[in-house]
């Protein structure tokens, strides 16, 4: 505790960090604060928070805050700007110029960025058009509809590209990811009304206080199951060759190459997860087709059909991802223009080969332990967990949660270890001492 309270002191002692932090907070604030602003035209009063909170509808609610379902003017949230991220990643491997886009380096990125922004807003205002009809009766508009659609679609695009901007600027201004975190506080913002009505049906009910400890209990296992998936890591050695420049010399150190476990990251489960909404879409627009014992089975989440074909769509995906997000050969060409090469394996194809096959060696856990985590929520339901606080034992949520708060922190160790470090420099301590920084693996998706 002590050791704990001297590390919190510290952070509030370094200006630039105390700063990034507290703008951190003020940014995710005014966007806790706009999620409670209804849309214009809208009766907040005649809007059931309540409904819809199954499923897609569900999800996209607990990713957005709640505003989703309270027809907030940052309903949609981010996830149109994930959505056309992700096209503009998939369209890096099929289209040759984005391919070339990628190499082009920071100036790359720029327009890479922008043709994000651009896709973005095409996104949203099919988004919101359908946000618009099917989520807002008609007895909750105050004006007339097609008035009603065509401003409210400005403001939805609006609120998404406002919130965007809110991200961006907690990555340039704040601390961590400012995607993911505005993310990540949607989630912890549905947490406390889910610990709240788990906690009230177990006490007031079959179990009791007892059943309640052993959910905990079985939650802080998930997570700690969880923090060993996404912090797994396989250490590829890497030497460097030994270079004299006039009285210096550079190289000859030993470097390793981190490839996760779990280098896809959550996009495994997003990707499965829309697929498996496609037999209830198919029974709601044929209603013949809805008394078929197939399609019943794989639109209840908590059937074993359902669970079985979800589990091997991640595990085909986490391959699937993975393979266009690590580019073992690219690896292999950076490696060898600077001097590097893995003890005992020859440069160029055999290094790539190399590191191909051990990513996929280490593929294979990360997506099935990726695939259980994913369906510990439908077993939690059909034990008792009621199906809010359940989301909470695994899927896309938590694995949400933990990926960014680990990476929040790894940002604000960086920054005390960097001023530390200058400090032992002014004193002389480390003279004579190399600092060997990691060598970069796949970076995962920002999700």
């Amino acid at each position: 505790m002590k050791k704990l309270l001297t590390t919190l002191s510290n952070i509030w002692k370094i200006e630039d960090l105390r700063v990034r932090i507290l703008n951190t907070l003020l940014f995710l604030l005014i966007y806790r604060v706009g999620s409670f602003v209804v849309l214009p035209g809208v009766n907040a009063a005649s809007l059931n928070t309540s409904a819809g909170k199954e499923g897609l509808v569900g999800l996209l609610n607990m990713f957005a805050g709640g505003s989703f379902s309270r027809s907030s003017i940052f309903a949609l949230g981010v996830m149109p700007y994930i959505s056309a991220s992700i096209v503009v990643q998939l369209l890096g491997i099929a289209v040759p110029y984005f391919t070339k886009l990628q190499k082009e380096g920071e100036s790359g990125r720029n327009k890479i960025n922008q043709w994000t922004r651009y896709l973005t807003i095409a996104i949203t205002f099919v988004q919101a058009i359908a946000y618009l009809k099917s989520q807002i009766s008609a007895d909750a508009m105050l004006i007339g509809n097609p008035y009603f659609i065509v401003l409210n679609t400005f403001v939805l695009t609006a609120g998404t590209l406002f919130v965007m901007w809110l991200g961006e600027k907690i990555t340039d201004k704040g601390i961590g990811n400012g995607i993911s975190l505005i993310i990540m506080v949607g989630i912890i913002a549905q947490l406390p009304s889910a610990f709240i009505t788990e906690f009230q049906s177990r006490t007031g009910g079959p179990g009791g206080l007892i059943t309640f400890i052993v959910e905990i209990v079985a939650l802080l296992g998930v997570v700690m199951f969880t923090i060993l998936i996404v912090q797994g890591t396989r250490k590829i050695a890497v030497q460097y060759a030994k270079r004299i420049v006039g009285n210096k010399q550079y190289g000859g150190v030993r470097q390793y190459i981190p490839l996760k476990v779990n280098a896809a990251g959550v996009m495994p489960i997003i990707f499965a997860q829309s697929l498996m909404f496609i037999p209830g879409t198919v029974s709601s627009f044929f209603p013949n087709a809805a008394s078929n014992s197939i399609l019943i089975a794989l639109s209840n989440y908590t059937s074993w059909e359902h669970n079985l074909v979800f589990a091997i769509l991640i595990i085909l995906f986490t391959y699937f991802y993975t393979a266009i997000t690590v580019n073992p050969n690219q690896m292999a060409d950076d490696m060898k223009k600077n001097g590097g090469f893995i003890p005992g394996i020859k440069p160029g194809k055999t290094t790539a080969d190399f590191i191909d096959g051990v990513i996929s060696k280490i593929t294979l856990p990360g997506s099935i332990f990726l695939a259980i985590v994913a369906v510990i929520p439908a077993f939690a339901s059909m034990v008792g967990v009621s199906s809010i606080f359940a989301r909470f034992f695994g899927g896309t949520s938590l694995i949400i949660l933990v990926g960014v708060v680990l990476d929040t922190l790894q940002q604000i160790e960086s920054h005390l270890l960097m001023r530390h470090y200058d400090g032992l420099m002014k004193t002389g301590r480390l003279k004579g001492r190399a600092s060997v920084p990691a060598a970069s693996g796949a970076t995962p998706p920002v999700i």
